[in-house]
């Protein structure tokens, strides 16, 4: 039996979720040479709205391409953590930015709050960044796909002339990432 992997996004519209899936999906499937799907869905509003991204990621063929037992939970709002969390997984992770989130139910799963888009504001200088600082984040959190593959394609689908500082806050998620695992390892 091989791995399955699953993603959910989950925040307000205007937030960037649609495109932070689009890119773990294709770095997935186009960039590291795994097996990728990606859905979405988002309220009638174009901002402030309900707005949810999924991505399962397998080394196999994906016969369900919804995500159902999340491995990580990504909740930007508070409206989004209060929603999904009971879709987590007994181990999984949810991820919630420590500045627009107050609570996470008690539950099996670890909790991981960090300052998501301040982190965007003091790192890059620009708030819509958040959504790749929590790209970076998830793919230091879950080691499923290779940061250089996320780069790759940060690189294909983000609008020309804001690589840059889409990659760096792409980097800072990472960087928040590995001085978890280090703090919790005590290195």
């Amino acid at each position: 039996m091989g791995f399955r992997c699953e993603i959910r996004l989950s925040g307000a519209g205007g937030q960037g979720l649609l495109l932070a899936g689009k890119i773990i999906a294709e770095a997935a499937a186009i960039y590291d040479g795994k097996l990728a799907t990606q859905a979405q869905s988002y309220g009638p509003e174009a901002r402030g709205g309900a707005s949810k991204s999924e991505v399962v990621i397998s080394d196999e063929d994906i016969d369900y391409p919804v995500a159902t037992h999340l491995d990580l939970l990504l909740a930007m709002t508070q409206e989004s953590v209060d929603a999904y969390v009971g879709d987590v997984r007994n181990g999984g992770i949810v991820l919630v930015d420590s500045g627009l989130v107050d609570s996470v139910p008690q539950g099996s799963y670890r909790v991981v709050s960090l300052p998501i888009s301040q982190t965007a504001i003091d790192e890059v200088g620009k708030g819509v960044t958040a959504n790749l600082v929590a790209v970076g984040i998830i793919t230091g959190l879950l080691d499923v796909v290779k940061a250089a593959a996320i780069e790759s394609a940060i690189r294909a689908r983000v609008p020309r002339g804001t690589e840059d500082s889409n990659l760096k806050a792409f980097r800072s998620g990472l960087a928040m990432a590995k001085s978890l695992s280090t703090e919790s390892t005590g290195e």
